[in-house]
């Protein structure tokens, strides 16, 4: 891979990761309704997911979807219903105490690895790195894409915890809190737009 191929390929990861989606949107709510040190691990489970994604797709799963069309159709109905519900869940959140922000949890690593296998961003992602930067599936090309994306997406998607993790201070009073909630559910929903499309 060429130096201007690698500068462009960090460049679709930075703009990619960095944009609001599904993950951005849930790790920004976690770092106000949780803060940063409990959100940690949802966020880490991000960043290795989607690399370990990356790693998967580029290894043949995309040859799955061309050999089986309406498995990718049942993949996107999948996904946007499970997001939709996130939504709700979050959109219908009872107001939280500190004893209940304390009490309650964010995503786990697991849960929030396994998120990116129903997170339709995440999937344009991995199709659009794979089928551009390692096109022949070349095993050093598709790992150096799952690297690159590991490097680059981790930092950007830190932003958006930070950035809910700040949230927190205009956060104090339950309403706020509430109003805030619903809109993150509003945007996760907005967030499906490109995928309706």
């Amino acid at each position: 891979m060429t130096i201007e191929i690698l500068a462009a390929l960090s460049l679709f990861a930075l703009v990619s990761s960095i944009t609001p989606g599904p993950n951005n949107m849930m790790l920004l709510a976690s770092g106000a309704n949780y803060g940063l040190l409990r959100s940690l691990p949802h966020m880490l489970g991000v960043a290795i997911g989607f690399s370990l994604m990356l790693v998967i797709v580029g290894f043949g799963i995309m040859q799955l979807f061309e050999l089986y069309p309406t498995s990718y159709t049942l993949l996107q109905v999948v996904s946007i219903s499970y997001l939709l519900y996130l939504a709700f869940k979050l959109a219908t959140a009872a107001p939280m105490s500190t004893d209940t922000a304390k009490s309650g949890r964010p995503m786990t690593f697991i849960q929030a690895v396994l998120f990116q296998w129903v997170n339709p961003k995440a999937w344009t992602m991995a199709v659009t790195a794979i089928s551009i930067y390692a096109p022949n599936q070349d095993t050093r090309a598709i790992l150096l894409v799952a690297l690159v994306f590991g490097v680059v997406n981790l930092p950007a998607i830190f932003t958006w915890l930070m950035m809910g993790k700040q949230m927190q201070r205009l956060l104090t009073k339950q309403k706020h809190l509430k109003v805030f909630n619903v809109s993150m559910a509003l945007l996760l929903v907005g967030s499906l737009y490109p995928m309706l499309g």
